[in-house]
């Protein structure tokens, strides 16, 4: 994998996501920001683990199995739910003991309308176009979540990791957040003969 290669799939994300989250800042309260985006290698188990799990991570995800598979990832940390709502939402959502269906909801949503931006920026690339993909919800330790990412994806097969960080900030508070593209090989060597870095 050539390092300078990697900028035009970094790019691509950046100005998906950009693109996306000034969207949702015209209609939300917060904040959004892209902190920065970085490109790695190595399997679905590999870029889960980029996510700090000191705590139990929600995670909403999914994958377009006609493309190669092509997956996506956004995880979060529970505790800063009342941050995330109030950013997404206006409201602050109570952080209790667990995670409620009206969480599960939000998050999902969320998760859906950004992965979705991200993903489209590399389709459009491709001059792909899919059906969205339906996003799913798990939360937990590291285990729980790749477990239930060996479910839709082979745990083995290596993908270029395509890793961005968010920072939402409402009031004093900010929470921040992982997206995670996984394109197997072939895809990403594709992105780089079609779109020159910016």
């Amino acid at each position: 994998m050539n390092p300078n290669s990697n900028v035009t799939l970094e790019n691509l994300a950046a100005s998906s996501l950009a693109q996306c989250l000034l969207r949702i800042s015209r209609v939300s309260p917060g904040t959004w920001q892209v902190l920065g985006v970085k490109v790695s290698a190595g399997t679905a188990v590999d870029a889960v683990k980029q996510h700090d799990f000191k705590n139990p991570a929600a995670a909403v995800y999914f994958n377009l199995p006609d493309v190669s598979p092509l997956a996506a990832i956004m995880l979060f940390n529970p505790n800063d739910m009342m941050c995330i709502s109030k950013c997404f939402t206006g409201h602050s959502f109570p952080r209790g003991s667990f995670t409620t269906p009206a969480d599960e909801v939000m998050l999902t949503e969320l998760g859906n309308i950004v992965l979705n931006a991200m993903m489209n920026g590399f389709l459009n690339a491709l001059k792909k176009c899919l059906m969205p993909a339906v996003p799913q919800f798990v939360e937990g330790d590291v285990h729980r979540v790749t477990g239930e990412l060996g479910k839709i994806l082979n745990p083995n097969q290596g993908f270029r990791i395509i890793t961005a960080a968010l920072a939402l900030q409402c009031d004093d508070s900010v929470a921040m957040s992982e997206v995670v593209a996984l394109l197997p090989e072939e895809i990403a060597l594709k992105l780089e003969l079609l779109q020159p870095p910016a």
